[in-house]
This record gives structure tokens, C-alpha cells and sequence, in this order.
């Protein structure tokens, strides 16, 4: 039987893994963790029995805790609440799909305690890959990545030489406003936005892939998770969402990752690794698909991707700058306090003005983070 644990088991991703986890009925879920959402969590808890579950919120973690009295789940709650449970005894596997920088620590704290991490959280990489890699190296576990993009690299790469890649070619679906020029996003909507032509993905990710901020980020993760420059990873856009990623290897050969877009896959593959197991659910029809396009991603429409890019070269706290800038213009976009084209200005201004620590450690890349969202605050 394996055991896992779930930081951020209400969202989109980790309802996906609660879905494998039915499907196949041998993991045993030991821990689970949401932020507000204490409805749907106190259902996850009376289907799977947790023994602990962390909400974020400290009053909807005392709500929480008078719902499920007469259940043997223990409540925690805040970040003391997420280390608890990151680090407690009995899971191999940490699932951290939870959204934004607040996954950091607790991975830290995964790692420390010597679980293998199915990553999930973009963040934890792009703002504290200098320090979560040599960690993971050093306590001895595995990171596997959950991202589709990440997952289907990772699988390409299995019996392979990681030492003769020569490039990874991420793909990107180009959002719901793909072929769009600038003039055109100045007045889209939120729920233009959250159209997304293939995914079914949370409101945050959604947005990211609108503005290819998201496509930036796994970019910037890609080149940790891989151990490979940044001028080794290359975007192309493949807008039926069938290749979810490629690996061109130094003799021109190219290995790619195909299937439908499911996000159980990836998942799956991850908590099984290096195993496989069936899984139900549409299969690649190649003679109705017909064909398979590619091009290059607009980076003068969509400047998420060049910014990212230019965050990840510059380097030190500027990828923290870049992503805590990036949340929290979305968060705004999301709640109509700004426009889509706002979110681009956000993070632009946010980078612009930063002073960049070199090699930032915990600490300095939270408070990065927060001498970020002061200033956004203090101007938007």
C-alpha cells in the first residue's frame, strides 16, 4: 500500500489525485490540506480517513474541526499546520499542489523529512530551485514533476542519458486568445480569460497560460528539474495539446510525450513511478485528429514568456520578483480591480525597480516576495 499526503487536495490538481487514488485503490491517503475550502475538504476526509488534515485559515480550521468530530482526523491550521504535515510519519509521497509561494517551506520541510515530492507547485522551483535541488540531492529523494509539460520531459528521458540532451522543446497550447495582437486583450474579460481551449485547470494557471507567464514559469523550472541551460529550453506552440513536450537529443534524434490532455496522467505517473498503470479515459485518435501544428509563440502580444526569461537569466531574487508580482496581479485581475494588459505593467514596474540579491536564501526570497506585494499595493 502506498502513502501519500496532499498540500492543496481541493484544488484542481488535487482532486485529480484523489481521482487516481479511487481508481486504483492502493494508496492510502494519510494527510490532506486546504486553504478555505473546508466543505469539500471535510467530504475528502470522510471518504478517505486522513489522520491529519492542515487548513490554511485558522477559523475555517476550527469549523472544520467541529464538522468532523466524530471522525479520527486531527485539524491544524496555518503554516505550523502545513510543516506538520508535510513532515509527518507514514507518507513516502508529498503531492504539493498547493498554489504559490506558500508551497516552499513545506517542501523544504518534505525533503528534510526524507519524502519523495510529486511537484506540482511551479513556485517552488522558480523562486528556491538553487536551494531545493542540492537539498533533494543531499537527503537523497526524487522530485517528479506533475506539470504535464515537466512530466512528459521526464518520461522522454526515462533510459535515456540525461548528460547528452541537447534541447527540451516545452510546448504550450497558447492560451484562449492565441492569434490575438495587443490592442485586442484591452478590454478581455475575466471569463474571456478562463476559456481555456484544452485544459480544465484552476483560475490562477488558466490566466498564466493566457498570458504565457505560465509557459515562462515552466521555462525557469524546466532548467532546474533537468539541470540544463536556459538556452537549451525552447517554446513551440502546439495548439491541439497532443505533444506535451520533446527532448531533441545530440544526434538530432527527438523523443516526445503524446496522449490526451489529462491531468491524471502525469499525476499518476508520478506517484507509480517508474511503473505504469492503466488508466481510463479518451485515448489519441490519430486518423480523427489528423494533424498536429506547431508555431512560434507571439512574444510581443504575450509578454509573460520574454519576461520570465529574462527573470530566469538575470537570476538571484529577480524569478521571486517576477512570480510574486505575476500573483498578485492576477489575484487583482481575477477580482476586476485591474485589466489583462495591467498584468504585464504589474510585473514589468515590479522587476524594473528591484534591487537583486544574488544568492538568496529562504528567508531573503520571502521577503522578496513580500517587499513585492507592498509595493504593488501601495501603487495599484
Amino acid at each position: 500500500m502506498k502513502k501519500i499526503a496532499i498540500l492543496g487536495s481541493t484544488g484542481s490538481i488535487g482532486t485529480q489525485t484523489l481521482d487516481v487514488v479511487r481508481a486504483n485503490g492502493d494508496i492510502e491517503v494519510l494527510g490532506l490540506s486546504a486553504g478555505r475550502n473546508i466543505e469539500k475538504l471535510e467530504a475528502q476526509i470522510r471518504e478517505f480517513s486522513p489522520k491529519l488534515a492542515a487548513v490554511w485559515d485558522e477559523k475555517k480550521a476550527e469549523e472544520l474541526a467541529v464538522k468532523i468530530r466524530d471522525t479520527d482526523t486531527r485539524v491544524v491550521c496555518g503554516m505550523d499546520g502545513l510543516l506538520e504535515l508535510a513532515s509527518m510519519d507514514g507518507p513516502e509521497i508529498l503531492v504539493t499542489a498547493i498554489v504559490g509561494m506558500l508551497g516552499i517551506r513545506p517542501t523544504i520541510e518534505a525533503i528534510r523529512a526524507g519524502k519523495d515530492i510529486a511537484l506540482a507547485n511551479k513556485e517552488t522551483l522558480v523562486t528556491a530551485g538553487h536551494l531545493i535541488m542540492p537539498m533533494a540531492k543531499e537527503y537523497g529523494v526524487r522530485i517528479l514533476p506533475v506539470d504535464s509539460e515537466h512530466s512528459a520531459v521526464f518520461q522522454a528521458l526515462n533510459g535515456e542519458n540525461p548528460r547528452e540532451i541537447h534541447k527540451l522543446l516545452i510546448t504550450a497550447s497558447g492560451g484562449p486568445f492565441r492569434g490575438r495582437k495587443r490592442a485586442e486583450l484591452a478590454h478581455v474579460t475575466v471569463a474571456d480569460t478562463l476559456k481555456h481551449p484544452n485544459w480544465v485547470m484552476g483560475q490562477k494557471i488558466t490566466v498564466d497560460s493566457a498570458t504565457l507567464v505560465n509557459k515562462g514559469l515552466e521555462v525557469m523550472e524546466a532548467r532546474w528539474l533537468f539541470d540544463v541551460d536556459l538556452d537549451q529550453i525552447q517554446v513551440v506552440v502546439q495548439p491541439q495539446s497532443v505533444i506535451h513536450s520533446m527532448v531533441e537529443f545530440q544526434d538530432g534524434g527527438i523523443m516526445a510525450q503524446l496522449g490526451t490532455p489529462d491531468m491524471r496522467l502525469p499525476i499518476q505517473y508520478a506517484l507509480y513511478y517508474p511503473n505504469r498503470r492503466y488508466l481510463e479515459g479518451d485515448r489519441l485518435d490519430f486518423a480523427s485528429l489528423g494533424q498536429i501544428t506547431f508555431e512560434e509563440p507571439d512574444t510581443e502580444t504575450f509578454l509573460g514568456l520574454p519576461m520570465a526569461v529574462r527573470a530566469a537569466k538575470e537570476g538571484g531574487s529577480m524569478p521571486t520578483v517576477l512570480n510574486a508580482a505575476n500573483e498578485l496581479a492576477v489575484k487583482k485581475f481575477l477580482h476586476g480591480e485591474i485589466g489583462f494588459l495591467d498584468i504585464y505593467e504589474i510585473i514589468g514596474q515590479s522587476m524594473e525597480r528591484h534591487r537583486k540579491i544574488e544568492q538568496p536564501d529562504l528567508e531573503e526570497i520571502l521577503a522578496a516576495e513580500n517587499e513585492t506585494y507592498q509595493w504593488i499595493e501601495s501603487r495599484w
